[in-house]
């Protein structure tokens, strides 16, 4: 498949996107923008990428990823609107949707491209190129946010443009209701990993911890100002998953307070029922 393809952002996302597109698709062209000129250099020197993303070769690019913080990557857009190829695609990877969707579904149908929001569902606690690989979205699925949902032309379009990734599944949600389900499945899971390391007991337990410790604390290792943007941005939806688990914890220390075994293993079969019907035996 020839495809001309710009990728906004070499860090770990990024740059995994460029590297899938340069092993999995020989006729891919990849241009590339950073920040830091240093980071295309290097990019470019090590066959990450072909060539600079610039605003002449930037109307070529029959997709465009943006992989910056939500607020850059819309900014990166505004900036460059006029320069997008009409009748392209542009999305992004953002680990939210309600805010970048809301402005950049407009900004997109007035300069003739197209928007959809997405967002690949892999990484790793690492950050920056260094840490890319090609092989990061293989098997790892893709939520889409797409302008119109009656209009599977554009949902076909991504999967065709983003076949050289190796997605393993590609899901359809609202820009609410995916932010909704992310409070609870990644913003959820990095803030109390953040806030669980911060026991007093956390500095000596070595020799006392294995894989319970290691599968709690894994995401607290984070990259504190994106966290932080995506926090803010979802804030409701985050506060209403903090309050709920607020309310059930407040059972369990109930339970112990006033030594009801009955309660407390009530409480936990319950947890255990729930896991085994949403996510199996």
């Amino acid at each position: 498949m020839k495809i001309t393809v710009g990728v906004v952002g070499l860090g770990l996302i990024g740059a995994s996107f460029c590297k899938a597109y340069k092993a999995n698709e020989p006729e891919a062209v990849v241009y590339g923008w950073n920040r830091t000129e240093s980071v295309v250099q290097m990019a470019k020197m090590q066959g990450v990428i072909d060539d600079a993303l610039t605003d002449q070769n930037l109307s070529s690019c029959d997709l465009v990823i943006l992989s910056l913080y939500p607020e850059a990557s819309l900014k990166w857009m505004e900036d460059h609107r006029a320069f997008f190829k009409k009748g392209g695609i542009v999305t992004d990877a953002c680990g939210t949707k309600r805010y970048i969707c809301e402005k950049a579904f407009p900004i997109a149908e007035e300069e003739g491209f197209t928007f959809v929001g997405c967002h690949p569902m892999a990484g790793t606690h690492f950050s920056g190129m260094a840490h890319s690989k090609a092989d990061m979205y293989e098997g790892a699925p893709m939520v889409i946010v797409p302008p119109r949902f009656d209009d599977m032309g554009i949902i076909d379009k991504i999967k065709e443009l983003f076949a050289p990734c190796g997605f393993g599944s590609f899901h359809l949600a609202h820009a609410d209701e995916h932010d909704q389900m992310i409070a609870f499945t990644s913003q959820m899971p990095h803030l109390i990993s953040n806030a669980y390391i911060k026991s007093p007991n956390s500095r000596n337990h070595t020799g006392f911890s294995a894989g319970s410790y290691k599968d709690m604390t894994r995401v607290a290792w984070l990259n504190p100002v994106m966290w932080t943007q995506l926090f803010l941005e979802n804030k409701d939806h985050l506060i209403f998953e903090i309050d709920n688990l607020q309310k059930e914890l407040q059972k369990y220390k109930d339970a112990l307070v006033n030594d009801d075994a009955d309660g407390l293993i009530g409480l936990l079969d319950e947890g255990r029922k729930i896991k085994e019907e949403v996510d199996g035996v």
